[in-house]
């Protein structure tokens, strides 16, 4: 059966995305269109180059995580760096391995740039600090005065997964200058939006893959210190926008997965950590459809 798929942020929770995709693809499910942010920016990505659940799952055996924490050359003890860079680079690790990583990735499956993708397949989120607005890729690159066909699927994952502080931003280079690029989840992190038209009946069923509580299972944060209070800052930029648009009605094409985890950017996470993420997500995604009626 086909259908729409729109994947959340979460960093590396988003493993768990791969046990949900996993259930879908058992259960005869196929993304004719699909849209994410952050960690669901990579997932979605993956998808519409034509990975399987598998595939994905072998890529993320096989790839150690920590290659993507790429820091800067410095003579000064990385616990004072971090500092500077943070001052002078807006994060501590360039992001180059990473987007390396998922252009070496896309070109696998012969994807490099948009037009190797059917118009529309795929839509990633990401937040222009410079304008203060969500960016919609590829769509939105037209404004910048940049051709979207041409533009590499790779380097709008690695804008839409764009920690802040974490990674250093990407620069956009634009008509009307430079803009500094980062993480679509500040704006939106679960944009279930895209494929909302009031206008129009929905060609397909939307499905949305979330990680998180629903809102009634929510539970209230614990802050303690400098450190969880900047995570429920994030938490709370991030959910805020997306917490208005979905509704009863839309509750119901979600798979809420809930994942009580650290910070999002824990890249030296274990194996065994690793399958259980996966695992749950299978779990809650073959729960959901239990019920699900479309």
């Amino acid at each position: 059966m086909n259908i729409d798929g729109v994947f959340s942020g979460g960093g590396i929770k988003g493993l768990a995305l791969i046990g949900a995709y996993e259930v879908l693809e058992e259960q005869g499910f196929t993304f004719k269109r699909l849209a994410g942010t952050s960690a669901g920016a990579i997932m979605a990505a993956f998808i519409a180059a034509g990975y399987s659940s598998k595939e994905i799952e072998v890529l993320m055996d096989e790839t150690d995580m920590k290659i993507f924490l790429d820091q800067r050359t410095t003579l000064l003890p990385f616990a004072i760096a971090k500092w500077l860079l943070l001052y002078w680079r807006m994060g501590m690790y360039k992001g180059d391995e990473l987007e390396e990583w998922l252009g070496k990735k896309m070109a696998d499956k012969g994807v490099y740039t948009f037009k190797d993708l059917p118009p529309g397949k795929l839509r990633l989120i990401a937040s222009d600090l410079s304008t203060g607005r969500l960016i919609i890729l590829p769509d939105d690159l037209e404004s910048y005065g940049i051709p979207k066909e041409t533009f590499p699927v790779a380097r709008a994952i690695r804008m839409s997964c764009g920690i802040p502080f974490f990674f250093e931003p990407i620069k956009l280079r634009s008509l009307s200058g430079e803009n500094i690029i980062v993480d679509g989840g500040l704006l939106s992190n679960f944009p279930l939006w895209l494929f909302e038209n009031e206008n129009k009946k929905r060609p397909r069923p939307v499905l949305g893959i979330k990680l998180s509580y629903n809102m009634e299972e929510q539970p209230k944060r614990k802050i303690k210190n400098g450190l969880s209070l900047f995570e429920a800052l994030f938490s709370t930029m991030k959910d805020a926008h997306d917490a208005r648009y979905i509704s009863r009605k839309h509750e119901k094409d979600i798979v809420f997965i809930p994942i009580n985890e650290s910070f999002s950017s824990e890249f030296s996470i274990s194996e065994e950590k690793k399958h259980a993420l996966i695992e749950k997500g299978r779990l809650r995604t073959k729960q959901f459809l239990q019920k699900w009626t479309y």
